[in-house]
């Protein structure tokens, strides 16, 4: 027999909006390791283009500023996460971990697993 798995998918919103989820933590932690737009674009093998969409619908919603920019010049601009949203996004992955750790746990009581059972 397969095993069962549970998922789940966590994100919070703004105003009904959907604005902090996996895909834009996933973003942002890239901007934030890489310093710039572009090269976190790249790394997450998306273009730029859309990187920036997602930053911009973010923004237009945010009850915060999410980013700092300094344009480029001589070394090149940068772009930096601002305080508000890295305290943020270290509270939404904390969160999704104990939201992921009660589902695992709900589903094992009731399913009659063990966590980690991948008979499949």
């Amino acid at each position: 027999m397969r095993a069962l798995r549970i998922r789940s998918k966590v994100w919070l919103e703004v105003d009904g909006k959907p604005f902090l989820g996996d895909g834009c933590h996933r973003v942002l932690s890239a901007v934030q390791r890489n310093g710039s737009i572009s090269a976190a674009a790249r790394e997450l093998d998306m273009s730029y283009r859309k990187v920036w969409s997602q930053l911009q619908s973010m923004e237009e919603i945010s009850p915060f500023p999410l980013l700092e920019r300094r344009i480029g010049g001589k070394n090149g601009g940068a772009t930096d996460l601002t305080p508000e949203i890295i305290e943020l996004m270290n509270r939404f992955a904390e969160m999704r971990a104990q939201v992921n750790a009660e589902a695992d746990r709900c589903f094992y009581d009731r399913f009659d697993g063990e966590p980690g059972d991948d008979d499949a």
